[in-house]
């Protein structure tokens, strides 16, 4: 039973992360978005070339170049000159 249970959960904690939206930074410099779920804001800093996953059930997000824009939590994003684009 307790097999069939982390099973479980496992399956419902990889499927979460599989919606999130995947931003990736392609300037030279670190780009830090303003993220904004419900309630709760946050900066997520993400360095040049690297990928963070962010907005699991949807958001509000604020990037470099002062364009807010709102998030599902399925797209694939590119950050390049500032400026978040749609993939």
């Amino acid at each position: 039973m307790k097999t069939i249970l982390l099973a479980v959960l496992s399956g419902i904690l990889m499927t979460g992360a599989a919606f999130a939206a995947s931003v990736t930074n392609r300037d030279g410099d670190t780009a830090v978005l303003v993220v904004v779920e419900g309630e709760s804001r946050m900066e997520v800093a993400i360095g040049s070339g690297a990928t963070e996953m962010i907005c699991p059930s949807g958001c509000f997000v604020t990037a470099p170049s002062g364009d807010r824009i709102g998030l599902q939590g399925d797209e694939t994003i590119e950050i390049l000159d500032g400026s978040m684009l749609f993939k």
